[in-house]
């Protein structure tokens, strides 16, 4: 069983890390299931206990948050937001700032892929018009809506899985890991200036002039009221998958917007992608190999807190970007428990996984997603974005180790 289960999840993790390589055409999604599928044909698992494996805690959650963020698309929310800032902007380095805090906020609280499915083609649009050269820019979105979305339980997929196996409430996270964010991205905007300070000045820019995007005030309205509804039970009840699908599925009564166009919006691939991903994982910690993994590991994550803040925050930004954030989050939730201080651990996690994003240009959904939205009009480099991404991630990863270690009891 053992062999088995490390050959298919090789597979599957070898696929899901290779999505740009020209020799496959499989997605991530399909990767887990294949992987998932296997578990099962070859007997690792059964049926039923790849149906246990499915934690439909975090389903739930994604699908809540998913529906919402839908009627906020159809209401054209994220485009007029993101039209009102870039219009705003009065110099070409205000307008950094504008992009960066803009998505790097926004993201916290409507995931980050979306903030930058939406933010992409207008700023592109916006660039055009004021002949900035657009890199920096577009460099700046995608790292600082990563960088901000550490700051909740609901900021992107892996800081999910987080919430839903550490129990945490939602306030004490955020709380936690806000000043992680928010300096975070100060500094952020710092790095982008400094590799692209002769693309960006502090002349006055003409104003820039975009079809201004119409929106639904009406269903706006309504969606932003769920969404206050939404985080007040992440707050008060604890119960994040509840709050989240109880909320969509008030919205979808009350929208007056047929359901099918919702339900279009919504990602099913991502939960494809993490039902299989928990089959796989069930199956591997069932032929014991994640208890080996731990094993191997953990004599080098060091005896006290600090240490350990340390050396897994820096082994999980390695591995992230070797297995991606997400499955990597999966892989290592089980070891948590096993350390110190479980919940200081959790904040390294989140923290280290979503930092991670930031090291290369395919370390992250949102960078590929902002990368390929603007790929007809302009080609960013790998060396581009990597000498501001690298900086970035070794940065605010320490300024994550030393934010966490005064949490320290």
């Amino acid at each position: 069983m053992l062999i088995k289960s490390l050959l298919i999840f090789i597979l599957t993790y070898s696929i899901i890390s290779a999505q740009k390589m020209k020799w496959h055409k499989l997605d991530r999604p399909t990767a887990t299931l294949l992987g998932a599928v296997l578990m099962v044909l070859t007997g690792v698992l059964t049926l039923e206990e790849a149906y246990r494996a499915v934690d439909f805690n975090t389903i739930l959650l994604l699908l809540g948050m998913m529906i919402v963020i839908a009627y906020l698309k159809i209401a054209n929310c994220f485009k007029y937001l993101s039209y009102l800032l870039i219009t705003h902007a009065r110099n070409a380095f205000l307008l950094l700032c504008f992009v960066s805090f803009s998505s790097g906020i926004l993201s916290a609280l409507f995931v980050n892929d979306t903030i930058c499915l939406m933010f992409t083609p207008l700023l592109i649009l916006a660039l055009k018009q004021t002949r900035l050269n657009p890199v920096p820019y577009l460099i700046a979105l995608a790292t600082s809506s990563n960088i901000g979305s550490v700051a909740t339980l609901t900021g992107n997929p892996q800081n999910m899985l987080v919430g839903v196996f550490s129990k945490i409430p939602y306030l004490d996270f955020s709380l936690h890991l806000i000043p992680v964010g928010l300096l975070s991205l100060v500094v952020n905007v710092m790095i982008v200036y400094i590799f692209f300070r002769k693309d960006i000045n502090f002349k006055r820019l003409e104003p820039i002039e975009l079809v201004k995007p119409e929106i639904d005030l009406k269903l706006t309205i309504k969606s932003l009221a769920l969404v206050f509804f939404i985080f007040l039970g992440f707050i008060f009840s604890g119960n994040l998958p509840l709050s989240a699908i109880t909320g969509g599925l008030a919205l979808i009564i009350i929208s007056r917007t047929k359901p099918q166009e919702a339900m279009e919006k919504i990602d099913w691939t991502l939960l494809l992608f993490f039902s299989g991903l928990f089959i796989v994982v069930g199956g591997v910690n069932k032929a014991g190999l994640l208890s080996m993994m731990h094993n191997v590991v953990e004599p080098y994550m060091g005896k006290d807190v600090l240490s350990q803040v340390i050396n897994f925050s820096a082994f999980s930004v390695i591995a992230s970007n070797i297995v991606s954030n997400v499955p990597f989050v999966l892989l290592s939730a089980g070891w948590v428990d096993k350390f110190i201080d479980p919940k200081i651990m959790w904040y390294s996690l989140a923290m280290s996984s979503t930092f991670a994003g930031n090291l290369t240009i395919m370390g992250s959904v949102a960078n590929m997603i902002v990368m390929e939205l603007s790929k007809e009009h302009v080609q960013v480099g790998f060396w581009d974005f990597f000498k501001v991404g690298f900086t970035t991630t070794i940065v605010s990863t320490i300024i994550g180790i030393i934010i966490i270690s005064f949490y320290i009891v």
